[in-house]
């Protein structure tokens, strides 16, 4: 049986070429005692913008491992797979985002909801869960509201899973399931039917990904009430507490957090909520990593910062076509975005300003790191241009990953002291 540790961290690598960096942050983690793995993640619709296959990030993973020495476990995630999707994931990947936000509200088979109800009658009435200081009053008929939203996306994820599992062997993969991409959160009370009713399709997840209340916007810091999100997470923590035992689910089950990379503002709740309640937790920050690729390409100057400047100018010149996939989750004013001509007129450390999050610095541009964050395919396009010159510029590239991800996402999350 694969059981996920406690701490998992999920790292996209779109080029495949910051493995060993991202090792690093983890290790780096691990010397100063957070028991943190890495999980490599990237979908199929990234791949398919860049032209990759799934086998290439288990490549990548596997020699990072080798060259230096981790001897502790790592995943490789099929991130947001669906039935359509996971069959070129099968061979490379142990850890599988099964995405059923699109079956969200579809209709699932008839009847299907009231007999959900029937057979959960402890959902209907008033529920204490230990660690939510109110208790929940749900009538039978939010029950079947719930139900009748959800069942549909929760057959779906039965499907998936056991298409999986005729694959590889029940027990050998990590099951998350992913409900975030979708229009409205999951109250507390939502997430518990939506475990009931995967435990009754008999989906063994480790780890779910609801959607939470406020913005999780590609590439930049959460937008929301911080208060609200804290009390919704810690909610969440005690529902799956709960769920776990009522229901039979696996011990290790745990939040899942898809952040769309730096939601800095977070993680002080986060880690309040995760001592509280002693539980496990896995963060997803994949374009990130990207974006760190882009700085440290500015920051060597010469050819590097031209380059940058150059995938700038195509973001924006494509801006309608790059942002369109991910209109859900940015909020760019194009009336912020400067020119190609006055980027092309800036130093390495006017871009460098601009473009690393860094809220604190009066010339970091929120508008100009989510272009570039969703952008990744203008590089996708340059082809081996792109891969020579991050080999070039590798020194400054790898710092800024290894830097990035250890200083402002494992430490505040994970390490004491």
């Amino acid at each position: 049986m694969v059981t996920l540790e406690k701490y998992s961290f999920g790292v996209g690598d779109r080029f495949a070429h910051q493995a060993k960096a991202q090792l690093r942050a983890c290790m780096m983690a691990v010397e100063n005692g957070a028991a943190v793995v890495p999980v490599w993640n990237k979908s199929f619709r990234e791949h398919t913008m860049i032209g990759s296959q799934p086998p290439e990030v288990r490549l990548a993973a596997d020699a990072a491992v080798r060259a230096l020495g981790w001897d502790r476990p790592y995943y490789v995630d099929a991130d947001h797979i669906r039935l359509e999707t996971v069959d070129a994931f099968i061979a490379s990947s142990d850890f599988y985002t099964i995405d059923v936000a699109d079956a969200i509200g579809r209709p699932a088979e008839a009847n299907a909801f009231q007999e959900f109800v029937a057979r959960h009658t402890e959902l209907v009435g008033q529920l204490s869960i230990p660690g939510i200081e109110q208790p929940f009053h749900i009538e039978r008929a939010e029950v079947e509201r719930v139900a009748a939203k959800y069942l549909r996306a929760v057959q779906e994820a039965g499907q998936i899973y056991r298409h999986i599992a005729g694959a590889k062997g029940a027990g050998n993969f990590i099951t998350e399931v992913s409900m975030d991409e979708t229009d409205s959160p999951q109250t507390p009370p939502e997430l518990l039917v939506i475990l009931a009713a995967l435990a009754d399709e008999g989906v063994p997840l480790q780890t779910i990904a609801p959607k939470f209340t406020g913005r999780f916007n590609k590439g930049v810091d959460y937008v929301g009430d911080l208060a609200q999100f804290e009390r919704e997470f810690n909610d969440d923590l005690a529902v799956i507490a709960y769920a776990v035992k009522q229901y039979d689910l696996p011990q290790n089950l745990k939040l899942s957090v898809h952040s769309g990379s730096d939601k800095f503002s977070i993680y002080a709740p986060i880690r309040r909520a995760l001592q509280r309640f002693d539980a496990g937790l896995h963060l997803k920050t994949a374009g990130t990593t990207w974006l760190e690729e882009v700085i440290g390409l500015a920051e060597s100057g010469g050819a590097g910062l031209e380059m940058a400047k150059e995938i700038y100018a195509h973001a924006l010149e494509k801006q309608e076509a790059l942002c369109a996939p991910y209109a859900a989750v940015i909020d760019i004013d194009a009336n912020q975005l400067p020119s190609a001509a006055v980027v092309n007129g800036w130093t390495a450390e006017q871009f460098v300003a601009s473009l690393r999050h860094d809220p604190t610095c009066p010339q970091f541009n929120p508008h100009v790191r989510q272009l570039l964050h969703v952008g990744y395919k203008v590089a996708a396009q340059m082809g081996e241009r792109y891969l020579t010159m991050l080999e070039a510029c590798e020194d400054k590239v790898s710092e800024n990953v290894t830097t990035n991800l250890y200083e402002r996402h494992l430490k505040p999350l994970f390490v004491t002291g």
